[in-house]
């Protein structure tokens, strides 16, 4: 296994896109190991990510490679309170066109409510919230907690298990599914057409999976209009929201129905899957740590939480209203900004020993479910998923497990993560 954790900076190779004019040519630099896209075999994938903090990195960088809502390059921050200053003041930094991969299939409804700023952002969390708050998933847990303990049974006793690709890739999605109403039967689609929209570096093979999708979700919620039910999906296509005077309410536009289904639909099959995958990467390659949590199940709370701070998956792009001066740097309106929560999360100016993986860590604020008003909707299913998940595992398979010998323990950082991890155990 890799044990180096420094990796060089240097300057975007030729082949990099072009950054704009305004952008000194000394800022363009190549950290694209920071943002998810370079694969290495550290224990703690991110230790390479604090090369950023160092005294030799400017504060504020120019990052030339597309990413979402950030099609020619972004600004970079990657100190926890430049970060914190982004996702804060949505004055200055604005979430308008945040996660449009729609754009690629020529559409302009937006991604809800993400991409919507406030005032306007208020009122659809408020539609959304009861959906997501503790309350709601302290009900769903035993739907949840069934749904986890079914799969684990169903391998306790070989021994082995992908926890990747057979187990952590699928139990997230079970549950979104239901929570949604969505059909089992589109389970590997969805997969497919989100892998193509998410990782795949084609505009083509974007564009024709955004199509897709969106003809199946258009589908979707006509059968929801035309039969009603129970389900979030429901509830969205026939939802009602404040109207623009206060006055009582008025029914949701088709543009608002897609926005909200598409953007649930994008957030909903990924993030709690890649978490779960390094989740028992690290659980395996750590006995001692493993062991410390199978023995007292009251950590389970806060090592899911320490879990979340050392596995940031995404870092969050937002588009700047007016120009700016920070740090130095010279930026206009119209820039994007990207918050490098890959490196911020472990700001020592935040979090004492940030690399030590502490399931006890008290006022963990970190910015894995980024910040602000635009802090990601689904927190509160994640962490419940995560938590029953280690509940249920220690249950059901109490003995140590690890890395099945011979296997590739390789991560990406970011999304991507672990697309296999066998482990084993002795029955």
């Amino acid at each position: 296994m890799t044990t180096t954790t420094t990796f060089p900076i240097g300057p975007a190779p030729a082949d990099a896109p072009p950054a704009p004019a305004h952008v000194p040519a000394e800022l363009v630099l190549d950290t694209r190991f920071a943002n998810g896209k370079i694969a290495n075999d550290l224990a703690d994938p991110y230790l390479t990510c604090d090369v950023m903090r160092s005294a030799e990195m400017p504060r504020i960088h120019f990052y030339p490679w597309p990413s979402p809502g950030a099609e020619h390059g972004s600004w970079v921050v990657s100190h926890y309170d430049d970060i914190r200053r982004v996702y804060e003041d949505h004055t200055l930094f604005s979430t308008k066109g945040a996660a449009q991969f729609q754009a690629l299939a020529g559409e302009t409804f937006p991604s809800i409510p993400l991409g919507i700023d406030p005032p306007d952002h208020a009122k659809y969390r408020k539609f959304l919230n009861p959906w997501f708050t503790p309350v709601a998933m302290k009900t769903m847990e035993p739907r949840i907690r069934a749904t986890i303990g079914g799969m684990i049974d169903s391998f306790a006793q070989k021994g082995e298990v992908d926890a990747s690709h057979d187990f952590g890739r699928v139990f997230p999605v079970r549950v979104f599914l239901d929570l949604m109403g969505f059909p089992f039967t589109m389970f590997d689609q969805f997969l497919a057409w989100e892998w193509d929209i998410l990782h795949e570096d084609s505009l083509a093979t974007k564009a024709a999976a955004v199509t897709g999708i969106l003809a199946y979700l258009r589908g979707f919620i006509a059968e929801k209009r035309a039969s009603p039910d129970e389900t979030l999906g429901s509830f969205i296509a026939n939802g009602q929201i404040e109207a623009e005077n206060q006055d009582g309410k008025r029914p949701l536009t088709d543009d608002e129905v897609i926005g909200m289904t598409w953007f649930l639909w994008l957030g909903g099959l990924d993030t709690v899957a890649s978490t779960v995958s390094q989740m028992f990467r690290r659980l395996a390659m750590d006995q001692a740590l493993q062991q410390r949590i199978r023995a007292d199940r009251s950590l389970i709370p806060t090592a899911v939480e320490e879990f979340l701070r050392m596995q940031p998956l995404v870092n969050s792009v937002r588009l700047l209203t007016t120009d700016l001066e920070w740090h130095g740097v010279q930026m206009k309106a119209g820039d994007t900004v990207m918050c490098f929560n890959s490196s911020g999360n472990f700001d020592e100016a935040q979090f004492d020993a940030p690399h030590v993986f502490d399931p006890e860590r008290k006022a963990n604020r970190h910015f894995t479910f980024v910040g602000g008003v635009h802090m990601c909707l689904g927190a509160h299913l994640a962490r419940r998923e995560l938590r029953v998940l280690l509940d249920e595992w220690f249950t059901r398979i109490p003995q140590p497990f690890r890395v099945k010998p011979g296997a590739d323990t390789t991560v990406v950082p970011g999304l991507l993560s672990v697309r296999n991890l066998p482990i084993v155990w002795e029955v």
